[in-house]
């Protein structure tokens, strides 16, 4: 059957057969292009039956076979000997899409995108005679993130005319419910899962960004270089914007700067320094005090953290928070994107152990369970080594202190007690609770109940005194220990602790009871001190009452 197809090449969200191809090559990507455009369109008619739709791609399959055969798209193909075995995969996801209407996780997602959008890439590397394995790997990384982008942008559309719905249900789960996810007024639980479903576009994204310096045809490193950042910029879109209330779209002056910075592609560095910058937090300000490969490996190790931390704190089912840090794990052994590539050359540089990271890793295992609770002192000093221990003990070595290890690891742990009295509203939130099962039993506090029940409990206060008196000592210690230590290497902590130091006294004097409120943050002018003080312009001085 010959239908007019729903859309043309030049209305794709990304470059399909742009001018910065080849022209015999282009021909060949069109023809591919509009063999898969017929067999889509067929998948998606809004008045076929099933068993049509399943024999309409049957045909197209059986013409893959057929050089003489009577369909238009077919004979193109054959015509040019281009993308028969890719069609035949794609044709495989379009028959699903017939069928399945709904995803139970993001592994069954993935596998879609498999065969629905990543022989598009496989095709182009074979065309310009690309075999190497990491171009096929970051080809495929690319090509998934971009399905799962035009997925999330399609949400509304997709379901209304079609009843499929993409984003998997344990997901949906997370927001009430499909019914629930869709409503107009259910924005803040639809963004927080939209923006766990961007995270994993990022990471793919991240294992692409190396294709445009693994292609030898600088024509396809070109497009796949635009490619790459109009996704970045709908990446950015979707998390600016509801694409529920609203269709989220590419517009000219996006595609314009695409194509304009296409011969400058970002360096693993770049990116990584891009995501430190986004996060806003300041952290950063105390690797304003360090320079070249020092800043470099500080950026990587916290971007790494950042990632991690992520994927915990996010509004996934927590079997795929599990699945995505056991994943990193992996990275560490074999880097496979921008960011892992990163911290293993920070890794190799200056030496920072494997076993810290894996630390690290270990600890937001613990976060990525639905309900934190920990038994005692002793799981609270393994919680705060973990997530906070390690990055005391790598940031030391960057420094070019290694000596100071034990400082590091004080000093992590310190921080993350202000972190845990700062955050008690907030972690309960996510079901979590770091004060001790047994501190909160000495203070007549059950651990069973409700975690906003825990943290409003009368005689909460009494059992965060402890931990604040704890993180005082700590700061104490620090100041002379730090004393006995490189001081000019170990600016950066220094300017981290003077910042700590305030917030914990913030929180002192407001107390722990109550309404809590404010939360306590450092003021616009204590961030430029720090970011003086990192410069060595000023010395850190101790933090006066608030």
């Amino acid at each position: 059957m010959e239908r007019r197809p729903t859309r043309d090449h030049d209305e794709e969200n990304f470059p399909t057969a742009s001018l910065l191809l080849a022209r015999p090559v282009r021909a060949q990507v069109l023809a591919f292009y509009r063999f898969v455009r017929a067999a889509d369109d067929i998948a998606d008619h809004p008045r076929l039956g099933a068993a049509q739709k399943l024999a309409e791609l049957e045909a197209m399959e059986r013409a893959l076979d057929d050089p003489a055969t009577a369909r238009r798209e077919a004979r193109r193909l054959h015509a040019l000997g281009v993308g028969t075995e890719e069609a035949r995969r794609m044709l495989s996801a379009f028959r699903q899409d017939v069928a399945k209407r709904r995803y139970a996780d993001w592994a069954e997602l993935e596998d879609y995108c498999t065969r629905s959008a990543d022989p598009v890439g496989r095709m182009l590397l074979r065309l310009h005679g690309e075999d190497a394995v990491a171009a096929g790997g970051a080809a495929d990384a690319l090509c998934t993130a971009l399905q799962i982008l035009n997925h999330l942008q399609d949400l509304v559309p997709d379901r209304t005319a079609l009843d499929r719905v993409y984003l998997p249900l344990s997901w949906l789960a997370r927001a009430g419910g499909e019914a629930a996810f869709f409503l107009p007024a259910r924005a803040a639980e639809r963004r927080a899962v939209l923006d766990a479903a961007l995270l994993r576009v990022e990471a793919k994204l991240d294992e692409a960004a190396a294709l445009p310096r693994l292609l030898r045809s600088r024509r396809l490193a070109l497009q796949s270089a635009v490619t790459i950042a109009l996704a970045r910029r709908l990446l950015a879109r979707l998390r600016a914007a509801d694409p529920v209330l609203r269709r989220v779209a590419l517009t000219r002056p996006d595609f314009a700067r695409a194509f304009a910075g296409a011969a400058f592609p970002p360096s693993d560095a770049a990116i990584v320094r891009a995501a430190v910058r986004r996060a806003g937090s300041s952290f950063a300000r105390g690797m304003a005090a360090l320079r070249g490969e020092r800043r470099r490996a500080l950026w990587a190790l916290y971007a790494f953290c950042r990632a991690v931390d992520d994927i915990a704190d996010s509004a996934m089912p927590e079997a795929e928070k599990r699945r995505f840090l056991a994943a990193w794990r992996r990275k560490l052994a074999a880097p496979d994107c921008a960011l892992s590539r990163e911290l293993a050359h920070a890794r190799a540089r200056f030496a920072l152990p494997l076993a810290e990271c894996e630390a690290m890793i270990a600890g937001m295992e613990t976060d990525a369970a639905d309900r934190v609770r920990l038994a005692d002192e002793a799981a609270l000093e393994t919680y705060c080594r973990r997530v906070a221990g390690s990055v005391g003990a790598m940031a030391v070595r960057i420094f070019g202190v290694p000596e100071a290890e034990a400082f590091g690891l004080a000093l992590g742990r310190t921080f993350q007690l202000v972190n845990i009295l700062r955050d008690l509203d907030e972690d309960a939130l996510r079901e979590r609770v770091y004060l001790p099962l047994d501190l909160l039993a000495a203070h007549g506090i059950g651990g069973d109940a409700p975690a906003a029940e825990i943290v409003r409990h009368p005689r909460i206060a009494e059992a965060c005194r402890p931990l604040a008196e704890r993180a005082r000592d700590g700061f104490a210690r620090a100041e002379a220990e730090i004393a006995r230590l490189d001081q000019r290497a170990l600016l950066p902590a220094r300017v981290m602790m003077w910042g700590y130091r305030r917030l914990l006294e913030r929180l002192v004097a407001r107390g722990f009871d109550g309404a809590r409120e404010p939360r306590p943050r450092l003021t616009a002018a204590e961030k430029l001190r720090m970011a003086v003080m990192a410069l060595g312009i000023a010395a850190p001085q101790g933090p006066r009452a608030a």
